[in-house]
């Protein structure tokens, strides 16, 4: 009996490239014809595969399964082209900055990510990195190509200034129930419907038009919120399960613990869910969901 090999990643990638490549040498009736063709089979696959998945999360059994698929390498690409999985960007960074680190500290500088937030990466300079020279612009110029040019979710750096200088808060704003300081703002609701030891997931949308998933954590009636993404592979943590006595909150997906307070990663040090600021005005919940 013949086995008929399944094509790998490479093979299989490089078909798709050369097929994309081919749609430029077409006249232009016929390449919308075919883009549209490519777009309708994208979605009805798109379709079928989040039914899949949802299925499979829903499913004791079949979970162990789909975690072990995600790690597959035609699975995961397959599942990052329909955006159903999506790379992690601060991970993704932190690795092309360690790169870039050595040149940096040759003279005698050196970078620390913040945050990635909306295609921009936020970082802090030290050192050489952080004056006015032309070699200080040259390092500088250095960290915001390696992660423009190497990181596919990065489209700008901003570099944060290392002591920020403080900031005067109109007494009038410190009241959430000023139209200043709603702004970017969403009420979740009254605290006392979150249950203590639980997980919520809540779809916030504020009255400046800011919208977020989140996740809002209560361990020992302390109330953290968090955009609702791993900090993994930014799948969602609405099954993620939290465990009140150790106060851990672990991701169903691939088994990421996290400090549940603090979002700090216990699982791989430097890691780090988004943590959204949450405060409690007259009973009820606010997150910030604008950064």
């Amino acid at each position: 009996m013949t086995v008929i090999s399944e094509p790998g990643l490479e093979e299989l990638a490089k078909r798709v490239d050369d097929a994309v490549a081919a749609l430029a040498d077409l006249d232009p009736k016929a390449r919308a014809v075919a883009e549209e063709l490519k777009a309708a089979l994208e979605a009805v696959h798109r379709a079928g595969l989040v039914t899949m998945v949802r299925r499979m999360r829903a499913d004791d059994a079949a979970r162990a399964v789909l975690f072990e698929l995600v790690d597959d390498p035609v699975v995961h690409l397959l599942l990052s082209l329909h955006e159903i999985i999506r790379p992690d960007p601060v991970t993704h960074a932190n690795r092309v900055l360690a790169s870039v680190r050595p040149q940096l500290q040759s003279h005698g500088g050196d970078v620390t990510l913040v945050r990635v937030e909306d295609g921009t990466a936020y970082v802090r300079l030290e050192g050489a990195c952080n004056g006015c020279s032309m070699s200080s612009a040259t390092l500088r110029n250095l960290v915001e190509q390696a992660l423009v040019e190497g990181v596919p979710a990065i489209g700008a750096v901003e570099v944060l200034p290392n002591e920020p200088s403080p900031t005067l808060i109109p007494i009038e704003a410190l009241r959430i129930g000023s139209a200043t300081a709603r702004d970017g703002w969403a009420m979740v609701g009254p605290a006392s419907g979150l249950a203590d030891g639980d997980v919520t997931v809540r779809s916030l949308t504020a009255d400046s038009g800011e919208h977020a998933d989140v996740i809002l954590v209560s361990v020992d009636h302390r109330l953290s919120a968090y955009r609702n993404e791993c900090a993994h592979e930014a799948m969602p943590l609405d099954n993620a399960v939290l465990d009140a006595d150790s106060g851990t909150l672990t991701c169903p997906w691939h088994g990421f613990c996290y400090d549940a307070s603090s979002g700090e990663c216990l699982s791989a040090p430097g890691a780090q869910l988004e943590q959204l600021p949450l405060r409690v005005d007259d009973g009820d919940v606010w997150v910030r969901v604008r950064g």
